[in-house]
């Protein structure tokens, strides 16, 4: 066992951990059509962009490696909330918390299962972009997929926080707008942050998405790592890690 504590539960079992994760994992070996979606369509959205902008590669290469940490935040987003409400509402749940297994233990297997997940859609998402669509990048492509991974893990904490106020999966899909689409609109895609109303480029700048896109940014106009693309990861990574303790001291064991 570790001494690791998780917003105040109790100690973190590495062993409770890793059964929790396997047991996910093999849950979701048997529901292709989560593991397309997760693995698939972050690949699909940057090829059907690469076309979209076919006669202008120079504005593929502006947005592709900010929609490339974009892409896999909102899928696994999608796919953990639902997956994890599925089990709550299923008594899943409420069986594995009567065992011995707390809520640190439960949150830090979902984190590891589609953790692992989140690799694979990184790797193949930033593979594909770099390699088979052109994407044209100053920076190393290591930095561009741990970028990328990052997102996809704050995408898992959000999915995993959210499920916790979610009494259907619908709800949990309606989540989406009030959680990704505002960080979407005020990340810098659309328009520099610092060209927006004062009030919106403040709020841009305590949203976890911002920094994402200014960390892909950072590897696509500097070939060494910078000071800016270091704090930007460490931003993304610390909000993941706060949503994954706020996962845990929210989750309830079942859905009224």
């Amino acid at each position: 066992m570790t001494a690791t504590h998780l917003a105040g539960t109790q100690a973190i079992s590495l062993a409770r951990t890793t059964a929790t994760a396997a047991r996910v994992l093999r849950q979701l070996r048997h529901d292709p059509r989560s593991i397309a979606l997760m693995l698939l369509v972050p690949v699909l959205m940057l090829t059907l962009l690469r076309y979209v902008f076919d006669g202008s590669p120079r504005t593929f290469n502006g947005i592709g490696a900010s929609l490339l940490g974009i892409f896999p935040l909102i899928t696994m987003f999608l796919i953990t909330s639902i997956a994890t409400l599925r089990e709550r509402t299923s008594g899943t749940l409420e069986r594995l918390l009567a065992m011995p297994l707390g809520k640190a233990d439960l949150i830090a297997g979902y984190a590891l299962a589609f953790g692992s997940l989140a690799v694979l859609q990184s790797l193949l998402a930033t593979g594909t972009a770099l390699w088979v669509l052109g994407l044209d990048v100053i920076g190393s492509p290591w930095l561009l997929l741990l970028v990328a991974l990052l997102d996809a893990l704050l995408g898992t904490a959000l999915g995993l926080f959210v499920s916790a106020f979610a009494a259907s999966e619908f709800q949990a899909v309606q989540f989406m707008p009030a959680v990704i689409f505002p960080q979407l609109l005020l990340c810098g895609l659309f328009a520099a942050r610092n060209t927006m109303q004062p009030v919106l480029e403040g709020i841009s700048n305590v949203l976890p998405m911002s920094y994402a896109v200014d960390g892909m940014n950072e590897v696509l106009t500097h070939t060494d790592m910078t000071a800016d693309f270091v704090r930007d990861a460490l931003v993304v990574a610390g909000c993941a890690l706060l949503v994954l303790a706020l996962g845990a001291a929210t989750l309830r064991r079942r859905t009224p």
